[in-house]
């Protein structure tokens, strides 16, 4: 008696469940393809983010009283702040300190003005 394609009576019918799978099957390598191509994407969009400047309107640098011009630093609003601390001298800033503008890890990829300042200013050394 012939046996039908799928029925449980072929010996060399196997259901999908039981088959092995082949680990670089179409599907996983669409996969790493799409996840390369997507931290790739990420990896130049911090890049370009990398060149943008931090703005004093920011709700992050207005949290932490953010100025491009450190003797604009609100003395009453930050009792913190003396003549002469600015990013270019923080510990945080990611610059030289002759640099216009460096990275700051609070601000995330965005540039701060050396010149700037906030209330998280530290001195550096």
């Amino acid at each position: 008696m012939p046996t039908r394609a799928g029925s449980g009576t072929d010996p060399s019918f196997q259901p999908l469940s039981t088959r092995k799978r082949n680990p670089m099957s179409t599907h996983a390598t669409r996969r790493i393809f799409l996840m390369t191509l997507s931290s790739a994407a990420t990896t130049f969009g911090l890049e370009a983010l990398a060149q943008t400047q931090l703005e004093e309107k920011d709700p992050q640098a207005m949290s932490l009283g953010y100025v491009t011009d450190a003797t604009k630093a609100d003395a009453k609003k930050f009792p913190k702040y003396a003549a002469g601390q600015d990013c270019s001298n923080c510990v945080l800033y990611q610059g030289k300190q002759a640099d216009a503008s460096g990275g700051c890890p609070l601000f995330g990829a965005r540039q701060v003005a050396g010149k700037g300042w906030c209330s998280a200013w530290v001195r550096k050394g």
